[in-house]
């Protein structure tokens, strides 16, 4: 098995889990404090911050202190570099398709053949 990148395999580890999903999904629509997120995701603000942090260890985060409030918003590049992934995983199973494709319509002609 290949060896993918540290950096990608950190990012699918944190996008699989659905409260973190919930996070990114949410900072989609804009920034938001922490304590807005936390109460839309009903945990204790010590769990959501574990969340956040490993969110924002990947990359897909950011967050800065405005005053007292913790504001965070979500850094696009990062899921630019998880969707060229996909691209790239896409492209290859396309290919592998195609040639399928095209042996089967082969070996169809070769059967057609053989019944005349």
């Amino acid at each position: 098995m290949p060896n993918h990148d540290p950096h990608i395999v950190q990012m699918f580890s944190a996008l699989g889990d659905q409260t973190r999903l919930g996070v990114i999904s949410r900072l989609a629509t804009g920034p938001a404090s922490v304590g807005e997120m936390a109460g839309d995701a009903r945990m204790a603000l010590p769990s959501f911050m574990q969340h956040l942090g490993i969110l924002e260890a990947c990359g897909l985060i950011k967050s800065e202190k405005v005053g007292r409030i913790r504001i965070c918003r979500l850094e696009p590049d990062a899921l630019s570099r998880a969707r060229d992934w996909i691209e790239q995983q896409r492209a290859v199973w396309v290919n592998k398709l195609d040639s399928l494709d095209d042996y089967l319509a082969e070996k169809m002609d070769e059967e057609e053949g053989t019944r005349k």
